[in-house]
């Protein structure tokens, strides 16, 4: 059952980071390096806050908020300044480490015993059957997706969003306000990026400087698993990845009951490796990913 929660937990936060990589990939073509950044300034905003003893919602919003500005920093840079997609990113990525260092005052900022989002008097008076956070998880991401959904598909920013995303030159010519869209895109990706390192950071109650890296790819990985362009298959991709990485992560205990290994092998430190290992096997077997479709050139 352990397990079970563990691949839950991942799964669904890995869902949440993939979802911001998905949509700039998907309406810009290009993933959006700011995430790797993004994703600890919101750790490092919550918990300053945290410590500070703000109530664990405006905590929330201001991690959220954190993580829009900083994509909104990528957007002005790139449109404003005319500096190219990846390079804006990269930029925007590079500065957010001192600052989050700044920030948080410290390369590794605790905060155990302090009431979060999760960890509260409010949550604490909840019935047992509510305790278990991942359940909180499942619910956020389904309104996430749902509302990511509704935003590409039912709303004007969403419609001009698809038009940039099909073609850029005649979506300018007919008037939609490229700008704007490529700003809004990148402030959506790292506000999921904020909500993402909220809740990865409350489970480990430790804030690590540097640790948004790991979490930023893999996010991409999940999303090309997935097939990229396809919000439910960035959730699948990530759940997949949260699943491989828990099994490995358990192999040496299911070896030694299951009598197959009389130590630990550490087979531990190659979770991260395994889950790049699959990458390329899907990609080999099924280029586009697992919900992906096959694009055609128009001559």
């Amino acid at each position: 059952m352990g397990i079970f929660i563990g691949i839950l937990e991942e799964g669904l936060i890995y869902a949440i980071l993939a979802l911001g990589v998905l949509i700039t990939y998907r309406i810009l073509d290009f993933p959006d390096l700011t995430v790797d950044s993004s994703f600890p300034l919101g750790a490092a905003v919550s918990a300053i806050l945290t410590v500070n003893g703000m109530h664990p919602v405006l905590t929330l919003l201001m991690a959220t908020l954190a993580g829009a500005a900083a994509g909104l920093v990528t957007g002005l840079i790139h449109v404003k300044c005319h500096v190219r997609d990846l390079l804006s990113g990269i930029i925007t990525m590079t500065g957010l480490y001192s600052i989050n260092l700044r920030i948080a005052g410290r390369a590794n900022l605790p905060f155990f015993n302090m009431d979060t989002l999760f960890d509260n008097a409010l949550v604490d008076s909840l019935p047992a059957a509510l305790a278990p956070w991942s359940k909180v998880l499942v619910v956020l991401v389904i309104v996430l997706v749902a509302l990511l959904v509704l935003l590409i598909n039912h709303t004007k920013v969403g419609m001009a969003m698809r038009a940039v995303a099909k073609d850029f030159e005649t979506s300018q010519l007919m008037g939609i306000k490229i700008n704007r869209v490529i700003s809004v895109t990148f402030v959506i990706g790292s506000f999921l990026a904020g909500v993402g390192s909220l809740l990865y950071f409350t489970n480990y109650t430790t804030v690590i400087q540097t640790s948004g890296a790991m979490p930023g790819l893999k996010a991409f990985v999940a999303a090309v698993f997935g097939g990229i362009g396809s919000v439910p298959g960035a959730v699948v991709g990530a759940f997949i990845i949260g699943i491989c990485e828990n099994i490995i992560k358990g192999l040496d205990v299911i070896l030694i009951k299951a009598g197959l290994s009389k130590q630990m092998l550490g087979l531990t430190t190659f979770s991260d490796a395994f889950t790049f290992a699959l990458l390329i096997v899907i990609l080999i077997v099924k280029p586009t990913g697992l919900f992906g479709e096959k694009t055609t050139d128009k001559v």
